[in-house]
């Protein structure tokens, strides 16, 4: 079970895809994650990209916190479904947009143009590819935040794998995970 952390929302339940293929972040990395977004970004009014979206959770804390819209990007059809149903659970239907489709596609088909103030990546670690996310800062508002939850392994602050025109703020451990912030400059 999973429950919206913080805002207007906090303490609703989410469905979750019964499915393995999701694997949504815990509660508590959630908050960290939100807290330190919120601590270099105000979300009111904000528009958030939520890649990988699972059951919507990110996403759905994000506007809990006075996102204005989200685009959720998720392949499978079963979490699609989810989170439709957990946008009509929680009145949000009108404030989001999901793309259904493989991230890669998304990527490759976005304007070369900033679209969002927030992004929120959390990628299956299986098969983790930073590269993907390379072109990521592009569609980031000056100021903008992109929050990456990524394997211990990958280490960002690197010169091989640092982005031009983002600042990496944080990087902090949750279990087998770390989550990095990093601002457009």
């Amino acid at each position: 079970m999973i429950k919206i952390t913080g805002g207007k929302l906090r303490g609703q339940v989410l469905k979750t895809p019964s499915s393995a293929t999701t694997h949504p972040m815990g509660a508590r990395e959630r908050l960290a994650l939100f807290n330190a977004v919120v601590s270099r970004r105000a979300l009111e009014g904000a528009a958030v990209l939520d890649l990988y979206a699972g059951s919507g959770a990110l996403g759905f804390e994000a506007l809990s916190r006075g996102a204005q819209t989200v685009e959720f990007v998720e392949k499978s059809p079963e979490a699609g479904q989810v989170i439709w149903e957990n946008a009509a659970n929680l009145a949000f239907q009108t404030r989001i947009k999901l793309h259904q489709k493989p991230v890669e596609n998304f990527l490759n088909k976005l304007s070369k143009t900033a679209q969002f103030d927030v992004i929120l990546v959390d990628p299956p670690y299986d098969n983790f590819n930073w590269q993907e996310f390379h072109e990521l800062s592009r569609q980031l508002k000056k100021g903008g935040v992109l929050a990456l939850s990524h394997p211990q392994s990958f280490k960002p602050n690197t010169e091989e794998v640092a982005f031009s025109d983002l600042t990496l703020e944080s990087t902090k451990a949750y279990a087998a995970a770390r989550i990095s912030l990093f601002t457009k400059n």
